[in-house]
């Protein structure tokens, strides 16, 4: 059945046509009728403290090359075309770092305010996705430790859970893992089973928003968000990720990115910020 016209609705710029309504009667937001993109925010998360770093200030402003780590995440993020809004979540004592930053924060495509995180990362999630647009129909939880993620790997892992509902980026780990209890080893799982996981993690909102309020009266604190996700029974889709989106944990973690930085810079390929 083609779509009802709506005769009161303005016209679409540039192109003189009518914006069609579908079978509910909703306004259909795409070209010709077609349904529009399901949209997709970036929550970039840097509210902890990163103690293990040995810095002055918390780990998401944390220098690298020059700029914040949250600088750089938050730039990789809003650069990649499926990303449509980005949000920083941080320490409520950090809203004075992040005026300072307005002058660079500027050129940062769909940036809106900043969310006040909490003390665990389920905290930061929740009030993140309180400040989502409400049109928004995806999020992708990012870490601002990861200032490296590339745009590919970001359009990845978006497209598979625009598929699925949940997908996040994930490496296989080159060493045998061992699971030890008390100083001895339980298990030893196969190693082409065992990946790194690595942000973004994306979901669709509504699954996430249930998997943190489950998490939440349950008392459970997960160690990434798909940890939360997998306790409510969606599957999650894994999408390879990079090497070279290493999370920023301790000095030398934060010398290798900078080697990575200045090797991009030089191979031509840019980088976040």
């Amino acid at each position: 059945m083609d779509p009802k016209i709506d005769r009161n609705a303005p016209e679409l710029s540039g192109e003189g046509l009518w914006r069609p309504l579908g079978s509910d009667g909703r306004q259909l937001g795409g070209p010709l009728g077609y349904p529009a993109p399901m949209r997709v925010a970036a929550l970039v998360l840097g509210a902890g403290r990163g103690e293990r770093l040995g810095e002055s200030v918390p780990k998401a402003f944390v220098p690298l090359c020059g700029k914040p780590l949250l600088l750089h995440a938050l730039a990789a993020m809003a650069a990649t075309p499926e990303i449509d809004v980005a949000i920083p979540v941080i320490g409520a004592s950090e809203l004075s770092r992040m005026q300072a930053l307005e002058p660079e924060l500027a050129s940062i495509r769909g940036l809106q305010a900043p969310a006040i995180g909490g003390a665990e990362r389920q905290d930061s999630m929740t009030a993140g996705l309180a400040a989502l647009p409400a049109d928004v129909e995806f999020v992708a939880v990012h870490d601002a430790a990861r200032p490296l993620v590339a745009a590919a790997a970001i359009s990845r892992v978006v497209g598979a859970a625009r598929e699925s509902g949940a997908a996040i980026l994930a490496v296989p780990v080159r060493d045998t893992i061992k699971r030890v209890r008390a100083g001895v080893i339980v298990e030893t799982p196969l190693r082409t089973e065992c990946y790194a996981a690595q942000t973004p993690q994306v979901f669709r909102v509504d699954i996430l928003r249930e998997a943190l309020e489950k998490a939440a009266a349950e008392g459970f604190v997960g160690t990434d968000d798909a940890e939360i996700v997998e306790r409510i029974g969606v599957p999650v889709a894994v999408v390879t990720g990079d090497p070279s989106n290493i999370k920023i944990t301790d000095r030398a973690d934060l010398v290798a990115a900078e080697r990575w930085l200045r090797d991009r810079r030089g191979a031509g390929q840019g980088g976040a910020g």
